[in-house]
């Protein structure tokens, strides 16, 4: 065990013999953490927290009651195989947060950035990938597998099926399920969700440039009604090259997926 003497560790709390607690950590009462966790520092475990597996939580990360990080796959397939949970820096995880570790068929390894804010009884399966200063909102699901690039918003009572890929700068309505992978700036709503336009709000509070913007909704018009199938679509926005967010956006699609898309209504 390698416990900072700056660590608070509330009497009533459990820490496991291997576990290491950085500098200025606070562990709350009636905690638990894990063997093999470790808390960077300036950590903080609010109260009723269990932090177990190989979980790895970053610098200044607040993490609230009753939350459960790291934990075994909700995988029928999994077998008790080390796999890992990584949670990035100033992360804000509220009540009754789920994140399960790795499988061995998925990399091993379930990632979260910096950033993020995982509110009230959101959920993020094993394997699961997510990016810097993504927003989980009350009682969101991201199903195993599933990749959410950065700044990624996902409203409440929404869930997203397993494999989907969500491009960056993208958000999910409330109370929609995501079914196919969403473009880089897409607005999804809808019970099943439909790709809806593109998150207008999100790039100007980005301070992206009116052109970019712009280029950006021309782009998505061409995704929608241009000629030939969508990947042929996405392929002729690439060899345009009129913005670097066009480009991103038709990369997006032509990477590899094991999903189709949500296509442009």
């Amino acid at each position: 065990m390698s416990i900072d003497p700056t660590a608070q560790i509330h009497p009533s709390a459990i820490v496991e013999d291997g576990a290491t607690i950085g500098t200025g950590t606070k562990v709350g009462p009636f905690c638990l953490i894990g063997a093999e966790v470790t808390l960077g520092a300036d950590v903080d475990l609010k109260s009723h927290v269990v932090v177990t597996g190989e979980t790895e939580i970053g610098d200044e990360t607040v993490i609230f009651p009753f939350s459960n990080i790291g934990d075994i796959p909700q995988d029928l397939k999994f077998r008790g195989e080390k796999t890992r949970l990584v949670v990035g820096k100033r992360n804000r995880i509220r009540e009754n947060v789920t994140m399960n570790a790795g499988t061995e068929g998925g990399g091993g390894v379930t990632k979260v950035g910096d950033d993020g804010l995982f509110m009230a009884g959101s959920h993020v399966a094993h394997d699961v990938i997510i990016g810097d200063r993504v927003i989980l909102v009350n009682n969101a699901s991201v199903a195993g597998h599933c990749v959410l690039e950065d700044d990624v918003i996902v409203g409440g009572l929404s869930g997203v099926h397993q494999w989907v890929r969500i491009g960056r700068g993208a958000i999910i309505g409330a109370v929609t399920m995501v079914t196919a992978d969403v473009i880089p700036y897409g607005l999804v709503q809808g019970p099943r969700g439909v790709l809806d336009g593109l998150n207008l709000v999100g790039l100007k509070r980005k301070g992206v440039a009116r052109s970019d913007i712009t280029a950006l909704r021309a782009a998505f018009q061409t995704l929608a009604q241009g000629e030939g199938t969508f990947l042929e679509r996405a392929n002729r926005l690439k060899d345009e090259g009129e913005s670097d967010y066009v480009t991103e956006l038709a990369e997006f699609v032509l990477g590899k997926s094991d999903r189709s898309f949500l296509t442009p209504n």
